[in-house]
This record gives C-alpha cells, sequence and structure tokens, in this order.
C-alpha cells in the first residue's frame, strides 16, 4: 500500500526555523515528483512546493520562495521541507503527496496524501 508519513510538526516562534519529513513506502519513490500542500486555519488547500522525481527541479509559491526549500533523498524514500524565517500566516496543516509521474502538473493531480502535520508559528 502506498503510504506517506509525516513527521517534524510543532510549535514554533515567529522568525524561527523547522524541518518536515515525509518517508513513503509502497511506491518506487525515486520516480514520482511530490509537493508540500497546506490548509490554514478556516481556509483550504494550498500547494506550497514541489520536486521532480530526481530533486533537480524545484518551485514554490511566491510567499515561500527564499525562505522554504524542499529537497529530496531517494535512496532513503524520504522528502524533506526546510522551514525557515517562519511567519504566523505559515501556521497550517502541512501534507506531502505523491504526483502519477515523475514532473509537477499541479494540485488537482496529486493522488496520495500523508496525514499531515500541524505547523503553529506564534508567539
Amino acid at each position: 500500500e502506498v503510504q506517506l508519513v509525516e513527521s517534524g510538526g510543532g510549535l514554533v516562534q515567529p522568525g524561527g526555523s523547522l524541518r518536515l519529513s515525509c518517508a513513503a513506502s509502497g511506491f518506487t519513490f525515486s520516480n514520482y515528483a511530490i509537493s508540500w500542500v497546506r490548509q490554514a486555519p478556516g481556509k483550504g488547500l494550498e500547494w506550497v512546493s514541489a520536486i521532480n522525481s530526481g530533486g533537480g527541479s524545484t518551485t514554490y509559491i511566491d510567499s515561500v520562495k527564499g525562505r522554504f526549500t524542499i529537497s529530496r533523498d531517494n535512496a532513503k524514500n524520504t522528502l524533506y521541507l526546510q522551514m525557515n524565517t517562519l511567519k504566523p500566516e505559515d501556521t497550517a496543516l502541512y501534507y506531502c503527496a505523491k504526483e502519477p509521474w515523475d514532473d509537477c502538473e499541479g494540485i488537482g493531480y496529486l493522488e496520495k496524501w500523508s496525514q499531515g502535520t500541524l505547523v503553529t508559528v506564534s508567539s
């Protein structure tokens, strides 16, 4: 069974950092693009970042550019999101999600989702 299991969420002060991890199993991780998506309280899903299967191409929503870094370790079947200079507006439930192919095409194509991990940015 395809599984994506997250860890690393928690409470952090504004300006602080967190690193989220997403451990994948049940499929050939290195063959697929994968994304981070978040849902802030009372709001809908918002795509955050994506990385292609080989890790050589990344993309970000404008609000996190320069602060967040997506990466992957295909040997460990793990996706990461390094979040620096966190802001209160980054508070959300964060998900990792799998694309059905090697490159990213958009949030509407994400087919497998993690359980989500809560990131709270507050003083």
